[in-house]
């Protein structure tokens, strides 16, 4: 389609507001119960998803965490999609999937049980409330609502149990070689904090010798003769935790997010199911914001591997609250991320008439003016779940980086459980 023509009056940033308001969307709002009739040019947008990858600025405000659940409970009821797969490690994916599906544990404790691997940003009333709603819909859906989780940072102890129990009941000839293997790992300290700290902690070559360990473990149940392809995979992801904390520096976030997205093809080759992924914008991106630390994100791996039914959305936020770990004192504290500066991508976004809203990029960029603003990169609000101020502001090219964006004028920190 040819762009519209433009007053010759217009400034270089008027042209570039008015390219992203001829295929900007109004969000009349992020509540879930909202009346979805906004939401029907992201069913176009999206219709021809698998997986789509659903960010977040920052790890832990109310207004991106309610918009998510909204988005996901539209794409469950509207598009098919059954699966939010999540930021968080399997073993936790594994609980939160039998409680949505069955109702059992009791939901506040499990959230703040496995929340405490990233300081409780997600331990939530805005998350509990989103699995309480999935709980509800399973009741009575003759579809089930699932929920996997994708990341590698932790695995649960029970985990372990499972492919214990596996091995004794079909391949008693291993059990002894998986107790032996999995001991140094069943070892560490009892909740989801202690043992991260304590992986953290230990010398590269304790290290070294735990990824021998769950390797080797792996093959043992890889070769069984009667084997589970989810018992494999629960072994599988022990392997890719303890590769993880075995690496250093940026390699260690190469892996984690290649181990993240080759968990998401797993589901969705084994249960054929469409995927909603929720994680951070750095790493449902195409783009990193940060190379130096994270080369290739798991977006990237993703459209590598899915391609054209991976699609990726970003979130932006012009100014707003936001819980984070404090380095120096290791709690998890409210902050503010100050207004949008005139050089960011965010003072562009909030220039488009609509207070909240969404806009295909990918639509957007058929404008040449437009075209180069969102290919050039410009500081970008990129919030990790460690309060860090010199990384806030993040270089990044826009329509490199997502398929879609939601910008939101203003947001508040997430209510704690």
């Amino acid at each position: 389609a040819l762009a519209a023509p433009t007053p010759a009056s217009e400034t270089p940033e008027e042209r570039v507001v008015a390219g992203l308001e001829r295929h900007a969307h109004p969000l009349r709002g992020t509540r879930p119960d909202t009346p979805g009739h906004d939401l029907r040019a992201l069913s176009a947008l999206v219709r021809d998803a698998e997986i789509v990858g659903i960010g977040e600025v920052t790890h832990s405000s109310k207004e991106l965490f309610t918009l998510r659940h909204r988005l996901f409970r539209h794409l469950a009821t509207t598009q098919g999609f059954t699966t939010l797969a999540l930021e968080a490690p399997w073993s936790a994916g594994v609980r939160l999937d039998e409680y949505v599906r069955t109702g059992k544990g009791d939901l506040r404790t499990i959230l703040k049980e496995e929340g405490h691997t990233a300081g409780g940003v997600w331990s939530t009333e805005e998350w509990l409330d989103l699995y309480s709603w999935m709980r509800d819909h399973n009741r009575t859906a003759r579809t089930k609502l699932r929920v996997m989780g994708f990341d590698v940072s932790d695995v649960d102890p029970q985990q372990y149990r499972r492919i214990l129990d596996w091995a004794e009941e079909h391949e008693p000839s291993i059990l002894p070689g998986l107790r032996r293997r999995y001991a140094k790992l069943l070892a560490l300290p009892g909740d989801a904090k202690e043992r991260t700290d304590a992986l953290a902690a230990l010398p590269p070559e304790r290290l070294k010798a735990l990824a021998e360990d769950a390797e080797a473990a792996y093959h043992l149940v890889e070769k069984a003769g009667k084997v589970s392809p989810h018992v494999l995979q629960e072994a599988r992801v022990i392997h890719q935790m303890t590769t993880m904390y075995a690496s250093e520096g940026s390699e260690l976030h190469r892996n984690r997010d290649r181990f993240m997205a080759e968990n998401t093809m797993w589901w969705k080759r084994h249960t054929g199911l469409k995927i909603v992924a929720a994680a951070h914008n750095g790493h449902v991106t195409y783009l990193s914001p940060y190379p130096q630390h994270y080369p290739v994100t798991q977006g990237a791996r993703l459209r590598a591997m899915a391609g054209r039914s991976y699609v990726a959305i970003g979130t932006s936020i012009h100014s707003g609250g936001f819980r984070a770990i404090n380095p120096d004192n290791g709690k998890t504290e409210n902050f503010d991320t100050g207004t949008a500066g005139p050089d960011s991508n965010e003072h562009i976004l909030d220039r488009v008439r609509h207070r909240d809203y969404y806009v295909s990029l990918r639509q957007a960029e058929r404008d040449p003016a437009t075209r180069k603003w969102l290919d050039t990169a410009r500081p970008t609000f990129t919030v990790p779940a460690t309060y860090l101020p010199g990384m806030l502001k993040a270089p990044l090219a826009l329509g490199q980086a997502y398929d879609i964006v939601f910008h939101l004028h203003r947001v508040k920190a997430a209510d704690p459980l």
